[in-house]
C-alpha cells in the first residue's frame, strides 16, 4: 500500500531513492556479434593474384616437363601415343609444358572472376580445379592408346592439375584479404 507521502508501509523505498544511494554501476560489456553474421567483404589484390598466377604457370610448365621425362625416361612409356584412332600424336615435352602454363593462366583468370563475383571464391575454385583435373585424368582412358600410354598421360595430367590447384589456391588466399 502506498501513501501519498512516499513508499508503502513496511519500509520499502522507491526505486529512485535506492538508485540515488548506490554508486554508479558499470555498463555491461557489449555483446559479441551473432554467429550467423556474414564475414566482412573481401578485398582483392589483383597484382598479387596475377603475379602468383604467372609464377604458377611457370611451375606448372616445369611440372609437365618433369612428369613427361619421368614417364618416358624412367618407365619407357609414350605419353600421348601414336596418332590415329582418336589418339593424339606423340609430341615433345614442350607441348604439355606450354599447355600446362596456359591452363594455369586461364585458371588465374577464373579465380579472379570468382573473387569479384562470389562470396567464397577459394572454396569454389578448389572444387572447380578438382573436378577439371579429374575429368582430364580420365580423358586418356577413352582413347584407343595402349594401357601404358593411357596411364602415362593420366599421370602427367594429374601432376599438373595438383600443382595448379595447390599453388593457385594458396595464391588466392593470399590475394584476398577480409575486412577493410
Amino acid at each position: 500500500m502506498e501513501t501519498p507521502d512516499g513508499p508503502r508501509a513496511g519500509g520499502w523505498a522507491s526505486y529512485d531513492a535506492v538508485r540515488a544511494d548506490t554508486a554508479p554501476q558499470p555498463s555491461p560489456p557489449p555483446l559479441p556479434p551473432p554467429a550467423s553474421a556474414s564475414p566482412p567483404p573481401s578485398r582483392l589484390n589483383a597484382g598479387r593474384l596475377w603475379a602468383g598466377g604467372v609464377m604458377t604457370a611457370g611451375v606448372a610448365g616445369l611440372t609437365a616437363v618433369v612428369a613427361v621425362l619421368l614417364v618416358r625416361g624412367v618407365f619407357g612409356v609414350s605419353v600421348f601415343g601414336p596418332a590415329g584412332d582418336g589418339v593424339p600424336a606423340n609430341t615433345s615435352a614442350t607441348v604439355p609444358a606450354v599447355t600446362a602454363a596456359a591452363a594455369a593462366l586461364g585458371a588465374t583468370g577464373v579465380l579472379h572472376l570468382l573473387a569479384l563475383t562470389v562470396r567464397r571464391p577459394c572454396r569454389l575454385f578448389s572444387c572447380l580445379v578438382t573436378l577439371t583435373t579429374a575429368a582430364l585424368v580420365l580423358l586418356p582412358f577413352g582413347t584407343a592408346a595402349s594401357p601404358g600410354e593411357k596411364v602415362g598421360s593420366a599421370v602427367v595430367r594429374l601432376a599438373v592439375g595438383v600443382t595448379v590447384g595447390a599453388l593457385l589456391s594458396a595464391v588466392g588466399r593470399g590475394a584476398l584479404r577480409r575486412g577493410r
